[in-house]
């Protein structure tokens, strides 16, 4: 089977082409440049190098978050409507699970995150079965990075981080975890498109139409918004 797998979430932008379960290619970048300008011809320029064209493609695997609003529409806009307009299945998978099995031999927990700004963190705990799938510890949540490492404090096991804005929150989670926190010093702190590919195989397809971003909170304006029609409400 061909696979087209796309993630572009986070300020990294992940794409890959698989054939019959192998990794044909795959292009990972991590600068700040908007993914709706490189998306599409970095896309066209992997077929070209696959010798493929779209029409050979039969799943488009998608990271639909969570992540940054605007790089999970990017992401998700492509993929469904690459699916649609080729009558081919999508899979989506979540963008922490992705990232996740580059812990896949680590033994211990594994705690891939994205920064969500305000000292909070998109985050969720894994462990690895068998060196071969990441199983969940705890459900993906939208956290306070402090609260979160209150948790992680508590289970005693040693966790390895993984996250391209590591150094975003590495002090407060070495001072809180001491020897339990984990950081490698290898490339391993960008997700692979690769394996999203591969994670997709093993999934049942999405339902295109009910697909929907995994935002793990509402949009800032969305809160807001809310929020002002609460009081509102309160006040009638």
């Amino acid at each position: 089977m061909n696979v087209l797998a796309i993630d572009t979430s986070n300020q990294p932008m992940t794409i890959a082409l698989m054939k019959e379960e192998q990794l044909l290619a795959e292009y990972t970048t991590d600068i700040k440049k908007n993914h709706s300008v490189q998306l599409m011809p970095a896309i066209n320029q992997l077929l070209t190098d696959c010798k493929m064209t779209p029409q050979d493609l039969e799943l488009i695997a998608v990271g639909h978050g969570p992540g940054s609003f605007t790089g999970v529409r990017i992401g998700l806009t492509t993929a469904k409507t690459l699916a649609w307009s080729l009558s081919i299945p999508i899979v989506a998978v979540s963008s922490l699970e992705v990232l996740s099995y580059n812990g896949i031999f680590f033994n211990g927990l594994v705690c891939p995150f994205f920064d969500a700004r305000r000292g909070q963190v998109y985050t969720g705990l894994y462990r690895a079965e068998g060196f071969e799938e990441m199983v969940p510890v705890k459900d993906e949540v939208n956290v306070l990075m402090t609260d979160w490492l209150d948790v992680l404090r508590a289970t005693g096991e040693p966790v390895l981080f993984i996250s391209s804005q590591a150094v975003i929150h590495q002090e407060k989670i070495q001072e809180v975890l001491g020897e339990k926190a984990v950081f490698s010093s290898l490339p391993v702190h960008l997700p692979s498109a690769g394996m999203l590919a591969s994670i997709a195989l093993t999934k049942e397809p999405t339902s295109l139409h009910e697909l929907t971003p995994n935002y793990l909170r509402l949009a800032e304006a969305e809160a807001k918004w809310l929020e002002s029609q609460k009081g509102h409400q309160q006040s009638e």
